[in-house]
């Protein structure tokens, strides 16, 4: 591993967690077409685009619906998911975020966003943080999702950084495959399911110091 140059992050459940507001989304849409949906069938959803997971979902159900209403049905679920994220702001942050990103910064380290989230600038904004990140790479900018290492390829081009120059910082088991498919540093964060996937863990980023990766 070369000296570390860069940081590039997950959103959901590595900044922020809004899954609870997703699961409520999916869930509305889910029981509008008679499809049971709890937070086991949740799981499978993370880390995972808007349509695919639609389509996860209809597979649960062994449903068929046309393109005009699957179209609906995902706008629907993403109104409802905004709706239900208006309050919030830099108070929700997961810990040591904002800690990092300041340090990061006053060591010249660049930072990105690699997320499977159209909303990843809405929020960003909410949480007052946008300004730290020299790259944001979103659901609106990937044709492959996770697992498939696109989103953070694309943010290390953009960067001008060679994955080895690069951590990772994932909570979901698709975004550490993507991480370790695309060269690089793989760092689970806040899920234990994926302490043993990643190439490092940690319980959440006050355990992260940079003076590891000097």
């Amino acid at each position: 591993m070369l000296p570390i140059k860069g940081l590039l992050f997950d959103l959901d459940g590595v900044l922020v967690t809004t899954e609870h507001n997703h699961f409520l989304a999916w869930q509305r849409c889910a029981h509008s077409l008679d499809i049971p949906f709890t937070e086991n069938e949740n799981e499978l959803l993370k880390g995972v685009s808007r349509v695919d997971s639609l389509k996860k979902i209809l597979e649960l159900g062994n449903k068929t619906i046309s393109s005009v209403e699957f179209e609906a049905l995902l706008t629907s679920k993403n109104d409802f998911y905004l709706e239900s994220i208006q309050a919030l702001s830099s108070k929700d942050l997961l810990p040591g975020v904002a800690a990092l990103l300041q340090e990061a910064k006053n060591h010249g380290i660049l930072l990105g966003v690699g997320s499977s989230s159209k909303n990843a600038n809405y929020i960003l904004g909410k949480l007052e943080i946008a300004h730290f990140f020299d790259v944001v790479i979103d659901g609106n900018g990937v044709t492959d999702p996770k697992p498939h290492p696109e989103v953070f390829l694309n943010g290390a081009k953009a960067l001008k950084l060679d994955p080895k120059e690069v951590l990772v910082f994932e909570d979901a088991a698709s975004g550490i495959a993507a991480a370790k498919a695309g060269g690089f540093t793989a760092v689970g964060v806040g899920n234990p399911h994926i302490a043993t996937q990643a190439d490092i863990y940690y319980n959440d980023l006050t355990e992260f110091s940079l003076a590891n990766y000097a």
